[in-house]
């Protein structure tokens, strides 16, 4: 029996099982690299603004500090449950071990819906659910980020509250804070950044022209919507689809991004953007495009619509957006070139490293220096993931697990098992 369980943590758990299969790891070391070192859950008391108290559920899986302290966002989602946090947390761990940082994934989060909450609301959750973390994580141990639901402010609000318990700033608890509070420049950009960017890259290796190529962003949140702006204005290409979770718009002719950007800063949707150009959010994905980027929630790409993809590059921004059921159907294809969420949407873990990095030393970077830093990382990724899967002859998935489960494994094995 475990308390890992859900559909999410089920489709972590084939990819890993599928990747030690590749690996050839005995079965007996398995199940000490899947599930993770610590799960915490706690009740959380809220004054609501209406005189009422109202109980959240809060969680944080941690899965291993075997290569330094854990790292990962903090959701706030009306459905988050402790399986769909533990999958989140060990798709952190594989990621972080791809780029080369010395972290271990963590997630956590909040069983809430934000868009209901007031300000002070929000607040008194954010308050209460860090300082219920406060003996699990440290700069040492466990450092919080944004995730769905949550943004800088909700990280300034984290930072205080553990500063307050310990008598003085510690930047260093979070990542995705305000620059004025010791964030870094160029955060709350570098996973859609990242994104364009490996798509840049990709297009190069199947010998498409980003100038003349055509995009559909699925999911124009944070990292969907700097993806849209990024692939247009610094790569040139056509962004023909977006959706959010309101609304839906495809026109192959390309939609004005300026206007959309314009529609969303005053409120905060797609919906009523137009009346035109409409489109069923489900069929979007399945538009002729040579760029498609899913950038929302988890399973979108399924054994059922996967064959009916007509785009030669899927970037994933989401994490865990295509099932295990529609990698087989995309596997023999073979016309999609894959660049797995781990891979892809690792800019954001990045320049949050980058971020308690500099808070650590005290001595801040232009963005300029952090973009480039970003860069130069998911650059060498990239390199690593094309060259193991040509080497190994596997998809492009499986190559980047195997990077990163065997990192992992290697250090456990290096540190060995105490006592």
């Amino acid at each position: 029996m475990t308390i890992y369980t859900g559909p999410v943590f089920d489709m972590a758990r084939t990819q890993f099982e599928a990747t030690a299969d590749h690996l050839e790891i005995p079965l007996d070391d398995r199940k000490r690299l899947l599930y993770p070192k610590r799960a915490i859950s706690v009740s959380i008391p809220v004054h609501m603004d209406d005189g009422l108290t109202e109980v959240f559920q809060g969680y944080r899986v941690q899965h291993h500090l075997t290569l330094g302290p854990t790292k990962g966002g903090t959701r706030f989602s009306p459905t988050l449950d402790v399986g769909e946090v533990a999958a989140l947390a060990v798709w952190m761990s594989w990621k972080c071990a791809l780029a080369g940082l010395p972290y271990g994934g963590a997630k956590g989060g909040v069983a809430c819906n934000p868009s209901s909450l007031s300000r002070r609301e929000l607040e008194a959750i954010s308050r209460r659910y860090m300082q219920e973390m406060i003996p699990f994580v440290s700069p040492q141990t466990d450092v919080m980020a944004p995730d769905m639901g949550t943004n800088e402010q909700v990280m300034a609000w984290f930072m205080d509250t553990y500063s307050m318990h310990q008598g003085h700033a510690v930047s260093e608890i979070v990542t995705g804070k305000p620059v004025a509070l010791g964030g870094t420049e160029g955060r709350r950009e570098a996973t859609g950044r990242g994104v364009s960017f490996l798509v840049n890259e990709a297009c190069k290796v199947v010998g498409i022209q980003p100038s003349k190529a055509t995009a559909i962003i699925q999911g124009f949140g944070n990292v969907g919507s700097i993806s849209a702006y990024t692939l247009a204005r610094r790569y040139g290409m056509r962004v023909v689809g977006v959706s959010d979770h309101t609304a839906a718009y495809y026109d192959p002719a390309g939609l004005p991004l300026d206007g959309i950007e314009q529609h969303v800063a005053r409120h905060g949707v797609l919906a009523s953007w137009s009346n035109e150009a409409v489109i069923d959010p489900a069929i979007l994905l399945e538009q002729p495009c040579d760029v498609l980027v899913p950038a929302a929630t988890e399973q979108v790409i399924t054994g059922a619509n996967a064959g009916r993809l007509r785009c030669r590059v899927l970037a994933e921004g989401a994490n865990g957006p295509t099932t295990p059921e529609a990698d087989t159907v995309l596997s023999g294809r073979g016309d999609v070139f894959v660049i797995p969420d781990i891979l892809c949407n690792a800019g954001g873990v990045i320049v949050s490293y980058f971020e308690w990095v500099q808070d650590l030393q005290r001595l801040f970077w232009t963005e300029s220096e952090v973009n480039d830093r970003l860069e130069r990382l998911l650059l060498q990724a990239f390199n690593l993931v094309t060259r193991r899967s040509d080497g190994d002859r596997v998809s492009m998935r499986m190559a980047a697990m195997a990077i990163g489960v065997g990192r992992l494994r290697a250090g456990k094995q290096m540190r060995g098992l105490f006592p």
